[in-house]
């Protein structure tokens, strides 16, 4: 009994700790669900912090948490970005530039700038 339970954790440790196809798969759809979840705590803040001029920050900081994760949250937060920025340019009529904004902060932050190049003066803290 103890043999089994000694090559079963064996198992699982050489199968979580190889370099396949399977756990590299799985590490993106987790990074990727983590991601999304960013970018959903970002907007939930910039409604709740309802502050002007704090957009591109918000938009930044999304990307920027999302892309921490890895590749999965950096793909999440890119096709979230350019959904939303689609829709938003169909739907809002804040125009061209205002979405090309957008997505420079969008990029700003999930290549890595720190969000706060973003945040304007007297943005409450906590956020």
């Amino acid at each position: 009994m103890k043999l089994s339970i000694c090559l079963a954790l064996l198992l699982v440790a050489v199968g979580a700790s190889a370099d396949n196809p399977f756990s590299r798969a799985g590490r993106f759809v987790w990074d990727a669900v983590g991601g999304a979840g960013d970018m959903l705590r970002a907007y939930q803040d910039m409604r709740e912090a309802n502050y002007v001029g704090a957009d591109k920050y918000f938009h930044a900081r999304g990307n920027y948490d999302a892309a921490q994760r890895g590749p999965g949250g950096a793909w999440a937060a890119k096709v979230i970005s350019d959904a939303r920025e689609l829709w938003q340019g169909g739907v809002s009529g804040r125009g061209a530039e205002d979405t090309a904004a957008d997505q420079e902060a969008n990029a700003w932050g999930r290549g890595g700038g720190d969000p706060n190049h973003y945040r304007p003066a007297g943005l409450p803290s906590r956020y």
